[in-house]
């Protein structure tokens, strides 16, 4: 069996696991996000994460007749450069123009692609999760910071520099607060696991039933923006704060969309909760690099 090896690097954790050509994390594992300034440190962490992924227990883990590990995929936190496999996370201030793609494919031997977390996530849902056979959607996490990707006529949309769907930057509130990219209301800032915590001096995971709707109602204002701009009917949603908030959360984003999209195409739109869960930024980083290697995986442009 053919493997992708899949690396989900983040603000607060960092996981890699084994991916099969069908979406199935065969193997995991995770640590918590160095607190680090020296970007040496921060991948000397990775590459001890890989390692032990690779080795593990299990020498076929590499290669030999049961499984073979053939690519390498990698979701990470943006701004970044996909092309020239370089990533500047604002949530990991230790990697700037950090060089991921080369000294992964250094350290593996593998091919190594690289995109933003986000986007990964909705390929991966796009190919084996909620949004499976839709051609049109966005996909969003709500997690230490908010991210996105936009699938649009069956292609995960690119951009010019590779960086389209940076939905955590659209401007839910004029005049809000200063956000890490220097803008001031992104939703980033107003609705990110990292904006809560400064707001209410609590991790979001303790969160009042207000801040619950808050956050909720800002996510399903972003969500009306892109319905009526790209004509999509489907939101797929992940990440720590949204999925922690559970139905709530879902209950107040989509009251708020019925309020916004009022346009005839996109009254319909709704916000769903992701479909696989946990494994979903595992399966994002495979899908990135089944995709790096040709696969084809999204399915329906309707």
């Amino acid at each position: 069996m053919e493997l992708c090896l899949a690396l989900d690097v983040g603000g607060t954790k960092m996981a890699a696991g084994l991916v099969s050509g069908d979406g199935r994390v065969v193997r995991d594992a995770r640590i918590l996000t160095p607190r680090t300034e020296d970007p040496e440190v921060l991948f000397g962490a990775l590459a001890n994460l890989v390692s032990g992924v690779l080795e593990g227990d299990r020498p076929s883990a590499r290669g030999g007749s049961e499984s073979q590990v053939v690519v390498c995929g990698v979701g990470c936190g943006g701004p970044m450069s996909p092309t020239e496999g370089t990533v500047s996370p604002l949530n990991i201030p230790a990697w700037r123009d950090f060089p991921v793609r080369e000294r992964l494919a250094r350290l593996t031997g593998l091919s190594v692609s690289v995109d933003n977390d986000a986007k990964a996530f909705t390929l991966g849902e796009g190919w084996v999760g909620v949004a499976r056979g839709r051609g049109n959607f966005i996909g969003m996490v709500v997690s230490t910071g908010v991210g996105g990707g936009i699938v649009l006529e069956g292609r995960v949309l690119e951009g010019a520099s590779g960086n389209a769907g940076h939905v955590g930057h659209m401007i839910v509130e004029p005049g809000g607060r200063v956000c890490g990219c220097g803008a001031r209301g992104c939703l980033e800032a107003e609705a990110s696991g990292t904006a809560i915590a400064v707001a209410t001096g609590r991790p979001a995971s303790e969160a009042p039933p207000e801040v619950v709707e808050r956050t909720g109602k800002l996510v399903g204002r972003a969500v009306a923006s892109v319905s009526a701009l790209l004509d999509l009917q489907l939101a797929v949603v992940a990440g720590s704060v949204a999925l922690g908030f559970g139905a709530p959360f879902f209950a107040a984003a989509n009251t708020e969309l019925q309020q916004r999209a009022r346009l005839s195409f996109s009254m319909s739109t709704r916000i769903v909760p992701a479909g696989l869960g946990a494994r979903g930024p595992l399966v994002g980083a495979g899908a990135i690099g089944w995709r790096g290697v040709g696969r084809q995986l999204l399915g329906s442009r309707t």
